[in-house]
C-alpha cells in the first residue's frame, strides 16, 4: 500500500476522491430517481461513479490505518477510525442500488424477459426509494466522517484568538 504521496499521508489525498465521488453518485442517483428522463441520459454514468466512490473508500480507509499508527493516539482519531470503517457498507449499497437500477432500465430498453409490470408498478418506485435514502445516509455519513477527521487533525491547533494567523 502506498501510505506516503509526495511527502504527505496517502489518506488525506484519497478521502478526496471519496469526498467528491460518492456524493456526486448520491446526487446522480436522487437525480435520476426523481427525473427519469435524466436517469436515460446518465445511463451507466451513476453506477460507475457510484463504483468509483466505492473502489476509493477502501483505499483511503488502509490509508487511514497505517496514518493512526503514526499519529498521536486520541479519542478523536479513535472516534473518526471507527466512523470511517462503516462507509464502506454504504458506498456498497449505493453502487448495488445504482447498478440494479440501470441493469433493469436495460433490460427494459433491450426486450430482456423482465416482466415490465412488475417492474413499474413495485420494483422501480421501492427502488427509488431506497436508493434515495441511501443517498442520503451516504452523503451524511461521509459528512460526519469528514468533520471527524478535520476534528481529530485540527482542534486545539488552530488560533482563533489572535488576528496575526498565530503568528506572534
Amino acid at each position: 500500500m502506498l501510505n506516503m504521496i509526495n511527502g504527505l499521508p496517502s489518506h488525506v489525498l484519497l478521502v478526496h476522491a471519496v469526498v467528491i465521488l460518492v456524493p456526486l453518485a448520491a446526487l446522480l442517483a436522487v437525480v435520476g430517481s426523481v427525473w427519469p428522463a435524466a436517469r436515460q441520459y446518465l445511463g451507466a454514468l451513476t453506477p460507475l461513479t457510484a463504483l468509483a466512490g466505492l473502489v476509493f473508500v477502501p483505499l483511503a480507509s488502509n490509508a487511514g490505518e497505517w496514518l493512526q499508527e503514526h499519529v498521536p493516539d486520541t479519542a478523536l482519531v479513535d472516534r473518526h477510525a471507527e466512523m470511517g470503517g462503516g462507509l464502506l457498507v454504504w458506498a456498497g449499497l449505493l453502487f448495488l442500488i445504482t447498478l440494479s437500477i440501470w441493469l433493469l432500465d436495460l433490460a427494459s430498453k433491450r426486450a430482456w424477459r423482465v416482466p415490465t409490470p412488475l417492474l413499474s408498478r413495485w420494483v422501480r418506485p421501492v427502488g427509488s426509494v431506497l436508493l434515495c435514502a441511501v443517498a442520503v445516509v451516504s452523503v451524511v455519513q461521509v459528512f460526519r466522517i469528514g468533520d471527524s477527521g478535520a476534528k481529530a487533525a485540527w482542534e486545539g491547533r488552530v488560533n482563533t484568538h489572535s488576528g496575526s494567523g498565530g503568528r506572534n
